[in-house]
């Protein structure tokens, strides 16, 4: 067997095994650990394939992510047990909806059109000349 194909199935096995421990593990920093790990897995496999730029993206992005992930755990655990957050009543999306369509119809319904304006002029200025 050559040794490219070795260092793929031993990094699979190992992604494989850190996605069940994400998918099982009801500690939420030890699930963004192994996260980490089949992200770091991902990128050992894009080198593999010789995309080292992907695998650099793959780095600073989505390991970068979980680790701003981590600190918010760890920021969520500081917090006193006893502390209730603010709830609105109702959920969140259903007052959100109702403010968009209602109150704010007409400022919604402007933007939307402004931002297809945007798009479509976008489009015909990256369109080439035929």
């Amino acid at each position: 067997m050559v040794a490219q194909n070795i260092f793929f199935y031993v990094i699979a096995a190992v992604m494989v095994g850190a996605a069940v421990m994400v998918v099982t593990s009801r500690n939420v920093v030890r699930a963004a650990l192994a996260l980490i790990v089949v992200f770091g897995g991902v990128a050992a496999q894009f080198i593999l394939l010789a995309g080292e730029f992907v695998a650099a993206t793959q780095v600073l992005v989505y390991i970068g992510v979980m680790g701003y992930a981590l600190v918010d755990a760890f920021g969520d655990d500081a917090l006193p047990a006893d502390r209730e957050l603010n709830s609105v009543n109702g959920s969140n999306t259903a007052t959100i909806s109702d403010a968009i369509f209602g109150q704010y119809l007409i400022p919604f319904e402007v933007i939307s059109v402004l931002l297809l304006a945007a798009l479509v002029g976008a489009i015909v200025i990256a369109r080439k000349d035929r």
